[in-house]
C-alpha cells in the first residue's frame, strides 16, 4: 500500500497503519537535506522500516532518521520504539511527563511550545494534557499551504481523545484542545491522529460545544 499522504515543497509526509488497533506511524521527510523525523513507532518494525525506506525516494539526499518522536506513553504507541532506537540509533523525544513512562531513555524532553529545528524544516511541540498528563501534538506549518498536526491521541474525527470518563482530565485536554489548536491555527489545518483517518480543524470545530456538553 502506498505510504505518500501528501507531497509538499519542502517535505514529504507519509503513513502506514499497524497493529489490530490501527496505530498510525508518521514520517515526514525533508527533500533537500534527507532529515527525517518519525511520530510514533507504534508496533512492527519490519513495516515501519519499509516507511523509513520509502522515504528515502523522497529526498535528493542521503536519509538520515533525525529524531523518533512519541506523542504519549501509551503502550500501543511505543511497542517498536526501543527495537527502533536499537537498529537505527536515533535520537528521541516526548513529552515533558510522559518520558519517564517510555521503554527507552529520551534525548529530548519537551514542554510546550518548544521548537524543533530540522535541517529543511520546524516542528512545534503543543503540550494537550488529560489523554496523559505529557500528551504531546507535532505541528509543521507548511509555508505554502495549511498546518499539519499530528495529534496522538488527543484528537479525533469526532471528538477528543479517551480520558477515562473523569472529568477534570476531560475540561483539561477540551480547553488546551480548544486553546492550543483551535485557538492557534486556522480550519484549513489538517489533522493527523494516532488512530484513524485525517480529518481538519474546519470540520471539527462547530462540534467543540456538543463536545463539552456530552463529556467526552
Amino acid at each position: 500500500m502506498d505510504s505518500l499522504l501528501y507531497d509538499l515543497p519542502a517535505l514529504t509526509i507519509r503513513s502506514i497503519s499497524v497493529s489490530d488497533m490501527d496505530n498510525n506511524v508518521y514520517l515526514l521527510t525533508a527533500k533537500e537535506s534527507g532529515a527525517q523525523l518519525l511520530i510514533d513507532a507504534a508496533d512492527d518494525l519490519p513495516a515501519i522500516r519499509r516507511l523509513i525506506a520509502d522515504g528515502a525516494a523522497d529526498t535528493r539526499a542521503e536519509p538520515r532518521l533525525a529524531l523518533i518522536a512519541t506523542t504519549h506513553q501509551h503502550w500501543d504507541h511505543v511497542r517498536a520504539l526501543k527495537e527502533l532506537v536499537d537498529a537505527t540509533g536515533a535520537r528521541t523525544a516526548a513529552g515533558m511527563d510522559d518520558a519517564g513512562a517510555l521503554p527507552v531513555p529520551v534525548d529530548v524532553r519537551l514542554s510546550h511550545g518548544d521548537v524543533g529545528n530540522f535541517d529543511g524544516f520546524d516542528v512545534t511541540a503543543v503540550h494537550l494534557r488529560g489523554h496523559t498528563p505529557g500528551s504531546i501534538a507535532f505541528v509543521y506549518q507548511d509555508p505554502d499551504g495549511p498546518a499539519h498536526i499530528f495529534s496522538g491521541d488527543s484528537l479525533f474525527p469526532g471528538g477528543v481523545g479517551n480520558t477515562q470518563k473523569d472529568p477534570e482530565r476531560f475540561n483539561q485536554l477540551l480547553s488546551d484542545v480548544t486553546e492550543r489548536l483551535f485557538g492557534a491555527y486556522p480550519d484549513t489545518a489538517v489533522v493527523h491522529p494516532g488512530h484513524g483517518k485525517p480529518t481538519t480543524l474546519g470540520a471539527e470545530r462547530p462540534h467543540l460545544e456538543e463536545w463539552r456538553a456530552r463529556g467526552w
